[in-house]
């Protein structure tokens, strides 16, 4: 189906869902959480598209009565060709989906598709069952949905990055998910990536992310969203293939130490030279280079190497790259330390 006709086909069908005013209710209730635009999911998924078809999807970290990932594959079952739908619910879930009482109950959602051909989201479409414990994707019984699911997609907490994906490694799943990019230079993640089990998305415009709270957004006038708050350095991670990873960088300055001796610096730590833009990469420089985490988002491995992160000294990793000096947790020049950086060299 062409892009067009799937995301007006997708807009009648967030029309249609914006009339379920029970729905609204139980989303306004729930104002105190934090939720991932619709339109945010929708520019990322579009580009996996493929890899959807004929898939259980599982959004282990969402209240499908709020949550935009099961609407947004819930809306777009059939035109996906999904298997089936899995969302998981942290307690304090009522099971009666669409309803505003008050339990103590962790719930999960199955839904398979539209039964009676109205093109909507039926609430006696939607199986509904409780769960024994509270929901949380570490329990067994979450674990058991989790072995069900061929890809996972969602927003999981920050907080619990490192054990959340650990779990969809353990487990050898597919995965769609939002993290910040602090989690790059993780010792649990940064392997991940170095080893190719795991790559960056499409990612967020400007690498900033809007979502739906009531908390104060303290972002400037231009960026301000009624009803959000601005989260900056969130990015997808995933290991699911795509085209943009796959980008080369087109590389255009030299390094000339001679003639410019400042422009790309030695570090005093590491032997390596200092890049502080990707942009700038060197395009006759095959040594190693410190690079900053954002240049993850253009990171193609048949162009690049990844070596380590001077975060925490390399984790050891570095050791053949270090320079004599009283310090290593970070990069170093003009004796001021820097922001991590990630060590590189082309291929």
């Amino acid at each position: 189906m062409p892009e067009s006709e799937f995301m007006a086909s997708s807009q009648k069908h967030r029309q249609i869902m914006a009339k379920n005013d029970n729905l609204h209710k139980a989303k306004r209730a729930k104002a105190d959480e934090f939720y991932t635009q619709l339109s945010d999911i929708e520019n990322e998924c579009k580009h996996y598209w493929e890899h959807f078809k004929g898939k259980t999807i599982l959004c282990n970290c969402d209240d499908p009565r709020v949550s935009n990932f099961f609407r947004y594959f819930s809306l777009n079952f059939e035109h996906l060709g999904l298997k089936k739908l899995i969302a998981t619910c942290y307690k304090n879930q009522d099971i009666d989906l669409f309803s505003q009482e008050s339990s103590e109950k962790a719930v999960y959602i199955i839904y398979e598709g539209d039964k009676n051909g109205n093109r909507q989201v039926d609430d006696n479409e939607l199986e509904v069952k409780e769960l024994q414990g509270d929901g949380d994707f570490r329990s067994k019984e979450c674990i058991e949905l989790l072995k069900e699911a061929d890809i996972v997609v969602t927003n999981p907490p920050f907080s619990l990055f490192r054990e959340y994906v650990a779990q969809l490694i353990e487990y050898e799943k597919k995965f769609l998910i939002i993290g910040h990019q602090n989690a790059i230079t993780y010792k649990e993640i940064f392997p991940l990536l170095k080893e190719n089990k795991m790559w960056l998305g499409y990612g967020f415009k400007g690498s900033a992310g809007h979502f739906i709270s009531k908390y104060e957004d303290v972002a400037t006038a231009g960026d301000h969203k009624e009803g959000m708050i601005r989260v900056s350095g969130v990015t997808w991670f995933t290991n699911l293939e795509h085209n943009k990873r796959h980008e080369e960088l087109i590389l255009y300055k030299e390094y000339n130490p001679e003639k410019f001796p400042n422009e790309y610096p030695k570090y005093e730590n590491y032997n390596a030279i200092e890049v502080s833009k990707t942009a700038e990469i060197p395009m006759n420089y095959n040594g190693v280079m410190g690079v900053p985490i954002t240049f993850m988002n253009k990171y193609n491995p048949e162009q690049f190497e990844l070596i380590w992160t001077t975060d925490r000294g390399g984790d050891g990793m570095l050791e053949e790259f270090k320079i004599p000096h009283n310090r290593y947790d970070a990069p170093v020049v003009a004796g001021k330390g820097l922001y991590k950086r990630i060590l590189i060299r082309k291929k």
